[in-house]
C-alpha cells in the first residue's frame, strides 16, 4: 500500500543563470516555480554573477528572495576568444558534479549565451531532460544563434518567443507536442513590476531627464574575427551626439574589456554621460521608460522596447534576422547611418508613428504558461527519447536536393 507521504512528490526543475541579463528575463518564471507546491526549485548560478568586474550580480539573486542552490565560478576573465572557449569547458567540469548531486527531473535554460553549452552538455550526458526558452530567434552576426540552434536540438520541450520562431523548431525536426509558443518572459516585468517614478530614477542613478537622454547597450559582435570592428563607427557618432548618454556594461565576451574602457574615456571627455556596470531588471526598464532613444545592438532593443513604445537604433549584425516592431530602426555599423538613425529616432514624428504598436514578443504572461507546462508536462522515456520527424514530411527527397546543387 502507498503511504501518505509517497503520494505525492514534487518534481525537480533545475534552473540556470550566468549574468544580470538572463536573471532578469527568468526572474518572474523563477517566481512561478518557487509559489508552486507541485515544484522543487534548485536554481545554479554561474559565470558574471560571481565577477566582481561585472558587478557581483549573485547579491540581486539574494535580495530578490532566491536561494542560490549550487554556484559554479567558471569565467575566464581574459577577454578573449580563447577565454570563452575554457569558460565553457570550466563550467563543464563544475556543473558535471553539481548536476550529478542535483539530479533534476528537468533542467530549465533560456536564450543563446555561449556558456549554456556547458550545462546542456553535461545534462545529455546525465541523461537529464532539458527545456529551453527562447529557442527559433535568430541573430546571425552573433555566436548566439548556432548556440540557440544547438540547444534546441538538445532540449526536449521547448519554450518560443514568437510564431515565427516556433515555425523554425519545428523545421529542426522538433516534436510539436514538445514545442509551446509562450513569449518572452522578460516581458512579464512590466506587466507585474510597478517601475520606479521619474523622481525616484533620478535618485537612484544620480542623474536627469531634463534633456534627451540616449541609453547605450552595445555588445561585441561574437562572430566576427575582431569582434569590436563596429565599435569606432559606433563611438565616432557618439561623439557627435549632443544628448545626454547613459552607456550599460556589455556582456562578457571577447572584447567586452576593450569597450569598457572606451565608454569610460567617452565618459571622461563628456560631462552629460555616463557609466552603469550593472543595473537591474527593475533599474534598467525604468531607465528605458523615461529615455528617448536605445543605441546598440542588444536583444533589448528588439525584443523589449517595443512594450514601451521607445524608439531603438539597431546597429550592425549581431541582431540581424530577429522579428522586429516597427520601433526599431536599423542603421550600418558607419557614422554617417548611425547618425541618420538617431535623428530619426529621436524625432517627434517618429515617436508618433508608434501609437497602437503591438510587441511580437509576448503579452507579459510566459513565466505563468512555463511554469504550468513543467508542472504538467510527463517525465521519464516518453520525454527524454525525442521521435526523429519521418523524412517525407520535412519534404527533403534526394532528387530535390540534388537540384539545388
Amino acid at each position: 500500500m502507498i503511504q501518505p507521504s509517497e503520494k505525492f512528490s514534487p518534481r525537480k526543475i533545475a534552473v540556470v543563470t550566468t549574468s544580470r541579463a538572463d536573471y532578469g528575463h527568468l526572474y518572474w518564471t523563477l517566481k512561478e516555480l518557487q509559489n508552486r507546491p507541485q515544484i522543487n526549485l534548485q536554481l545554479i548560478a554561474l559565470g558574471a554573477h560571481f565577477s566582481p568586474e561585472f558587478g557581483n550580480t549573485f547579491k540581486e539573486i539574494e535580495a530578490d528572495g532566491f536561494t542560490i542552490d549550487e554556484r559554479v565560478e567558471c569565467l575566464i576573465s581574459s577577454d578573449s576568444d580563447v577565454g570563452m572557449a575554457k569558460t565553457i569547458g570550466v563550467a563543464a567540469i563544475g556543473l558535471a558534479d553539481v548536476l550529478g548531486r542535483m539530479r533534476p527531473d528537468i533542467l530549465l535554460l533560456i536564450a543563446d549565451r555561449y556558456e549554456m553549452l556547458a550545462p546542456a552538455s553535461v545534462a545529455l550526458a546525465l541523461r537529464i531532460p532539458i527545456a529551453h526558452i527562447e529557442g527559433g530567434d535568430i541573430s546571425e552576426g552573433a555566436i548566439d544563434d548556432a548556440v540557440r540552434n544547438a540547444l534546441t536540438k538538445m532540449s526536449h520541450i521547448h519554450f518560443t518567443s514568437n510564431e515565427n520562431s516556433r515555425l523554425r523548431v519545428l523545421a529542426m525536426g522538433e516534436e510539436a507536442w514538445r514545442v509551446h509558443l509562450v513569449g518572452s518572459p522578460s516581458l512579464d516585468n512590466l506587466r507585474r513590476r510597478t517601475l520606479f517614478s521619474r523622481a525616484e530614477i533620478e535618485a537612484d542613478l544620480e542623474l536627469k531627464f531634463n534633456q534627451p537622454t540616449i541609453v547605450v547597450a552595445y555588445h561585441p559582435v561574437t562572430l566576427t574575427r575582431d569582434t569590436v570592428s563596429e565599435a569606432g563607427e559606433v563611438f565616432a557618432a557618439l561623439e557627435k551626439t549632443p544628448q545626454q548618454i547613459v552607456f550599460c556594461y556589455p556582456n562578457s565576451d571577447a572584447g567586452s574589456h576593450q569597450l569598457i574602457e572606451r565608454a569610460r574615456e567617452f565618459c571622461r571627455n563628456h560631462p552629460n554621460s555616463r557609466l552603469f556596470v550593472n543595473l537591474n531588471h527593475l533599474k534598467y526598464w525604468s531607465l528605458l521608460s523615461y529615455a528617448d532613444l536605445l543605441v546598440g545592438n542588444s536583444s533589448s532593443g528588439i525584443m523589449e522596447t517595443p512594450s514601451l513604445g521607445l524608439p531603438t537604433v539597431n546597429i550592425g549584425i549581431r541582431q540581424k534576422g530577429r522579428e522586429q516592431a516597427r520601433n526599431v530602426i536599423n542603421a550600418a555599423p558607419e557614422t554617417d547611418s548611425i547618425l541618420d538613425a538617431i535623428e530619426k529616432g529621436l524625432s517627434a514624428d517618429f515617436r508618433e508613428s508608434l501609437k497602437g504598436m503591438t510587441n511580437p514578443y509576448g503579452d507579459g504572461h510566459a513565466s505563468e504558461r512555463i511554469a504550468e507546462i513543467l508542472c504538467q508536462t510527463p517525465l521519464g522515456d516518453k520525454l527524454l527519447i525525442k521521435r526523429a520527424v519521418p523524412l517525407e514530411n520535412a519534404n527533403l527527397r534526394q532528387e530535390e536536393t540534388v537540384k539545388g546543387l
